[in-house]
């Protein structure tokens, strides 16, 4: 089964320097119906002006990814980690037992990109930061790997401490391909138009929109436009 939630219908915040759209509940934004999606917290869409950006602030116990849509993003944190992460490069953090950090546009573009949060499985591990750029390929049949729990995908993703995945690129016009989905999952239009097909069941995908697949093994893509997607594959709570 799949739920639609356009853009327009998601939590919208505009503090100057940084407008963000919020997939569920978050900060001043409050929906008692999108209090996240099992162990998927916090999406959030964010747009971070030249010059700007989050200053040092602590977490615990999140694993916290940021899929560089355009722009570049300087990380620093408590742990000695300091890098720039640039578009079309992802990063993960887990904050484990504790780490303060700050995220900084310090170009003269704008920086776009999606916030994510996902409970870990273990609790109060030891903090860490990593980023890994992706080669920026449209593809036909299949989205590739970016971030994954699982042992085996290593070698290929980013790791962070839960039975998750994500996948997100590029997808030409036309590409047409079945999804296998483990859990639960969470699919965000980047940009473009898609389709998703599950059952009988079609919805249409515009950019800034967000859809929950529940009670599904597989589902179809189909690209109406050449697009780029995100879809998150976390368990239930």
């Amino acid at each position: 089964m799949i739920k639609h939630f356009p853009f327009q219908q998601l939590g919208k915040a505009n503090h100057g320097w940084l407008q963000s759209s919020h997939h569920f509940s978050f900060a001043h934004y409050y929906h008692p119906n999108r209090m996240g999606f099992g162990t998927l917290k916090v999406v959030n869409d964010d747009r971070v002006v030249a010059g700007k950006g989050f200053p040092a602030h602590p977490h615990r116990n999140m694993e916290i990814i940021s899929v560089i849509r355009s722009g570049a993003i300087t990380h620093k944190d408590s742990a000695g980690n300091e890098a720039v992460t640039v578009s079309g490069e992802v990063q993960v953090m887990s904050a484990g037992s504790g780490i303060v950090h700050s995220e900084y546009n310090l170009t003269k573009e704008p920086l776009t990109f999606y916030q994510i949060w996902i409970e870990p499985n273990k609790r109060n591990v030891v903090p860490r930061w990593e980023s890994k750029l992706f080669p920026v390929q449209v593809n036909d049949n299949e989205l590739p790997l970016l971030v994954s729990g699982y042992q085996q995908d290593v070698e290929r993703a980013l790791f962070i401490h839960q039975k998750a995945r994500i996948f997100g690129g590029l997808l030409a016009q036309g590409a047409e391909f079945e999804h296998k989905i483990n859990h639960q999952a969470y699919i965000l239009a980047s940009k473009g138009v898609f389709k998703i097909i599950d059952n009988g069941q079609t919805v249409i995908m515009k950019k800034g929109d967000g859809a929950t697949v529940i009670k599904q093994n597989n589902i179809k893509i189909q690209a109406t436009t050449a697009c780029e997607l995100i879809l998150i594959d976390a368990p239930e709570n």
